[in-house]
């Protein structure tokens, strides 16, 4: 059976030619002198200007140096070190040690041409315990990174939590099953903004509360790897978001002026399984009912009534106080999006159905992430029109490959081109109709630990030999950079 992944939340609601390709070489600098990459499409397939070109990455995923300068325990450091818990009991203790070479990562990133990059503050870094006395050599780090980014032109775009929980928090009051760890998170939020906005200009404050409180408190595959009881478990979802308002709230008082808050959620991406009239109307109405629990109730400040009937004794227990403080204004909505839900009209009450997947449906190399570009569509429009968001990112978008280097030591992902392509032309389409998004961030920079599956899936664009690790840009980052350097779906 087929491993559970961080996403499996949003599953639930030849030859020849390589040997073609193989002949040629692929640029150190992460540039393609592949025949026809640099032809110019037509004029339509282009992007507004200004638009930000990114990439992504998470700090337990890349950077490693899990003991250094005093950085504290994390629950995925307690959860991978359990035997069982991920694919060959593989560890985040080293990953990319990118804590050690964020400087040629940078310049990595230089030599595509992004202009954004998204990283992720380890918690246990700045506050080893979650609270308390903060360790200052863990934002020194950040601190070099973000002047790192900014000395080659890279503006730094930083996520306060995805899922490195501190431990301490865990052991204490069960994580974000707690009240406490809300306020926590607030008050570390403060503390990173005032400290890192004279130069983090965007601040994302948590990513995906649709994978990790599903997958890490009720499904059990993720830290902590709980099983909660349906009561326990709508009640850590509250905590979470309320979590993002505070953070919210911390940030706006203590943040340098001209700092702008958003998430970046993995929301059920609802798409109409026909682009006719009712479909359209169905699948925006699945959008909000299938998202209550979390980007619902940030941009409304309220559950919706079928979500808490439907929870009924089991429903979060909250005060009004709370949801004003959960619907705290943000400036941007971040939006990670890899695999659609199909949505059709329906007679019942919801007045929608979701439609399943056939067996036969396309889907990359993890067998959750099924190819739906119109994915990239969809999303950014049902958040424009169900909450008149002004300014949206895609904050994560990519796929796993096979990715097996060639005879030559180079890696032809000709179907990591293809799903990019496709789901770029769709994200193009929204930006031509003025749906306001204003970037997109690659999942993700390199190859890297993949969770519960470990090594075993790769995401990056640049191909990372564990061993040595010594990175090599894969086909996809010349196809990613020429698309950057024309503005263009190419």
């Amino acid at each position: 059976m087929a491993r559970l992944t961080r996403r499996f939340f949003t599953r639930l609601l030849g030859a020849s030619a390589l040997g073609t390709a193989a002949s040629t070489r692929v640029h150190a600098a992460g540039g393609a002198a592949v025949s026809g990459l640099a032809q110019t499409p037509a004029s339509g397939r282009t992007f507004p200007d200004g638009f930000l070109w990114g990439s992504a990455t998470a700090a337990y995923q890349v950077e490693g140096a899990v003991k250094e300068d005093g950085r504290g325990p994390s629950i995925w450091d307690t959860f991978s070190h359990t035997p069982g818990k991920t694919n060959n009991n593989a560890t985040g203790d080293v990953a990319d040690d990118h804590y050690h070479r964020f400087k040629d990562d940078v310049a990595l990133m230089k030599a595509l041409g992004v202009k954004t990059y998204r990283f992720s503050i380890a918690w246990s870094r700045v506050f080893p315990t979650g609270t308390g006395t903060p360790n200052p050599k863990g934002l020194d780090f950040y601190n070099r990174l973000v002047d790192e980014l900014i000395a080659n032109g890279i503006q730094p775009f930083a996520t306060l939590y995805h899922w490195d929980l501190p431990q301490a928090l865990q052991d204490s009051g069960g994580g974000w099953e707690s009240r406490d760890t809300s306020k926590a998170f607030g008050d570390y939020a403060g503390y990173v903004a005032e400290r890192l906005t004279d130069r983090v200009k965007h601040i994302f404050t948590i990513n995906e509360f649709g994978a990790f409180v599903e997958l890490g408190y009720r499904i059990g595959i993720h830290a902590p790897g709980l099983k909660l009881p349906p009561k326990r478990f709508n009640q850590t979802r509250h905590f979470a978001v309320l979590g993002h308002g505070l953070a919210v709230q911390a940030i706006r008082a203590r943040a340098k002026p001209g700092t702008k808050i958003g998430m970046a959620e993995n929301m059920t991406i609802c798409v109409p399984v026909v682009e006719t009239p009712e479909h359209i109307a169905a699948a925006e109405r699945a959008t909000r009912e299938l998202n209550a629990q979390y980007m619902t109730v940030m941009m409304e400040g309220a559950y919706t009534e079928d979500y808490i009937k439907t929870a009924g004794a089991d429903a979060p227990v909250f005060t009004p106080e709370e949801l004003k403080i959960i619907a705290s204004p943000t400036d941007f909505t971040g939006l990670n999006i890899y695999t659609p839900v199909y949505v059709r009209a329906a007679s019942s009450a919801r007045g929608f159905e979701t439609v399943p997947h056939p067996k036969s449906f396309p889907h990359m190399a993890s067998p959750w992430l099924f190819v739906g570009p119109e994915a990239l569509y969809w999303g950014p429009r049902h958040v424009a029109s169900l909450w008149k968001a002004k300014e949206i990112y895609i904050t994560e978008n990519g796929c796993s490959s096979s990715d097996v280097p060639a005879q030559d030591g180079l890696v032809y992902d000709t179907d990591r081109v293809m799903y990019l392509r496709n789901y770029l032309t769709h994200l193009q389409r929204a930006t031509s109709e003025g749906i306001p998004v204003r970037g997109y961030f690659l999942w993700s920079l390199m190859d890297n630990f993949e969770w519960a599956d470990g090594y075993s899936n790769r995401f990056g664009i640049h191909y990372v030999d564990y061993g040595t690790q010594k990175r090599t840009p894969k086909l996809s980052a010349g196809f990613y950079k020429q698309v950057i350097a024309k503005n263009q779906v190419l």
